[in-house]
């Protein structure tokens, strides 16, 4: 697989790339249709022997512009490089977000970064494409200045599964209601996050099942629940099933949120680590249980439960994918 070359800023393109063909977005969880436009942009690009890049926002402009209503985020950075490497992309643009660049009208954005710095020859959008300052810009007003100077433009389809439309909102809404495997059929892989692992209260280890307490996530977390789902160890090298907690603890009258993930089959000291935790499915509510040994029953079966749903994740058949057609 080719090394992605990444920038933070569109002047530092390299002089050796005579053209590019680009795609402007958020791209927040790389989902199945950020995968059709940027398969489209590699397309044109191999057919006109250029360079493929995608230019994206660190943060998301929310976080400037309506900081109180800015979605937490799908992916953090280094997931996003990742994900974007494994599509196939040339240069990846990761633009540090600032005032200037938002203050930029959509002729300013088209013609000074996309034509002059990124040396545009063509671009490759979904129908919703807004651009420019108070996102003025249409895919209308992109088509007449791309003709103007000759730059080829593609509009991709939205693209649905089973009647439902692919997008990073639709996959905010299925994760607050706890639907991962609904989210999952949107998502490249499996939904993921990364987390260090803290001191917890300990209890976990007391009753038999160590848990380790996720803090510092920086990416949107599903609804309260009990998950299975597996956990990757040093840098994905060991991968264990795991059940997932996220929620109080009211067995215990608390009442904090927290996030606790109980590897199988693994035994070790994983405090201060930094483990990625992949939620495969939710399995139920977090409720209260009158006692330790009825909780320990329900567990019991959990992690049973959990066992299935890893070997059933594993088997299946990759040519079995959801049906995608575009609108």
């Amino acid at each position: 697989m080719a090394p992605v070359i990444v920038l933070e800023r569109p002047e530092f393109l390299p002089l050796s790339v005579v053209g590019t063909v680009i795609s402007v977005g958020n791209f927040d969880g790389l989902h199945r249709g950020h995968a059709r436009l940027v398969q489209r942009a590699k397309d044109l690009a191999a057919a006109k022997g250029l360079a493929t890049l995608i230019f994206t926002f660190d943060p998301h402009p929310a976080v400037l512009l309506r900081p109180e209503n800015a979605p937490i985020p799908l992916v953090d950075r280094e997931r996003k490089l990742e994900l974007f490497r494994e599509l196939g992309v040339d240069i990846l643009l990761l633009y540090p977000t600032d005032r200037d660049l938002l203050q930029l009208t959509w002729h300013e954005f088209l013609e000074e970064i996309v034509w002059k710095k990124l040396r545009a020859r063509a671009i490759v959008e979904g129908p919703d494409f807004r651009f420019g300052r108070n996102r003025e810009g249409r895919v209308t007003l992109l088509n007449a200045w791309a003709q103007e100077r000759g730059i080829e433009v593609e509009i991709v389809p939205t693209v649905t599964i089973d009647g439902q439309v692919v997008s990073s909102s639709n996959i905010r809404l299925l994760l607050a209601k706890g639907e991962v495997a609904a989210a999952n059929r949107f998502l490249l892989e499996p939904y993921r996050v990364r987390g260090r692992v803290g001191i917890g209260a300990q209890r976990g280890r007391q009753l038999g099942y160590p848990t380790a307490n996720l803090t510092q996530v920086v990416t949107l977390l599903p609804a309260d629940g009990i998950y299975a789902g597996r956990a990757f160890l040093q840098n994905r090298t060991a991968i264990f099933p795991a059940a997932i907690s996220l929620g109080p603890n009211p067995t215990f009258t608390e009442e904090v949120r927290k996030f606790e993930v109980f590897l199988l089959d693994f035994c070790g000291d994983l405090y201060g680590q930094v483990i990625e935790v992949e939620f495969l499915e939710r399995l139920r509510d977090v409720r209260r249980f009158s006692s330790v040994a009825e909780l320990l029953a329900q567990m019991e079966r959990d992690v049973a439960v959990v066992r299935q749903v890893v070997e059933k994740s594993q088997v299946v058949n990759m040519s079995a994918a959801p049906r995608v057609r575009p609108d």
